[in-house]
């Protein structure tokens, strides 16, 4: 089988620290190899991705609603940098599941909202994009990541909730995992 990428985009590493989680818990149900060790994308070229069928992007989300990277106050390159080395990559036939950390505490009004960029990006580039949560145990005014009660992606608070994140990882693969094995040993789209 091959593997799901596993991509983020982080300053404080919190967001690296969920990929790994993630990881953690697709090899204890699949074993080793399903996963990809996770990559920040300061450290990815734009083939990295697309040599996936199958990919897991996590992101922070900054201040009111922002993608994280240095126009946005990071001290590191995030996905503000990567995005444009993206720009006009197809990314029709790959398969593609968000997770996304804020702070409802701090910014309900703007809880997840970078998920959403993603979500769009991807999306636009051809990405089938699966997976999500219900909107309900958040305290949360708006957010732009919430489709019809529910996260676009996984949707994490590591500041007031942090002890629901194991759980919330494993209900979450129980739905995109499956989603995202059945196109892992489909020939990758040519770049």
């Amino acid at each position: 089988m091959s593997q799901i990428g596993l991509f983020f985009g982080t300053d404080s590493g919190t967001t690296r620290l969920v990929a790994k989680k993630i990881a953690k818990q697709i090899k204890a149900r699949l074993g080793d190899g399903v996963a990809a060790k996770p990559v920040n994308v300061n450290r990815a070229r734009a083939d990295d991705l697309l040599v996936y069928r199958a990919l897991i992007l996590g992101t922070p989300t900054y201040g009111n609603g922002l993608l994280p990277g240095r126009d946005n106050g990071t001290e590191e390159a995030a996905w503000l940098e990567f995005l444009p080395e993206l720009a006009g990559k197809d990314f029709t036939g790959t398969r593609i599941a968000l997770y996304g950390l804020g702070d409802q505490e701090t910014y309900p009004k703007h809880f997840c909202d970078a998920m959403m960029a993603l979500y769009r990006f991807f999306g636009e580039a051809g990405a089938e994009l699966v997976g999500g949560i219900d909107a309900g145990g958040f305290e949360v005014t708006r957010s732009k990541a919430i489709v019809d009660g529910r996260f676009i992606g996984l949707a994490l608070d590591q500041h007031l909730q942090h002890t629901l994140t194991d759980a919330r990882i494993d209900t979450w693969l129980d739905e995109v995992l499956p989603l995202l094995v059945e196109v892992c040993d489909e020939p990758a789209p040519t770049a």
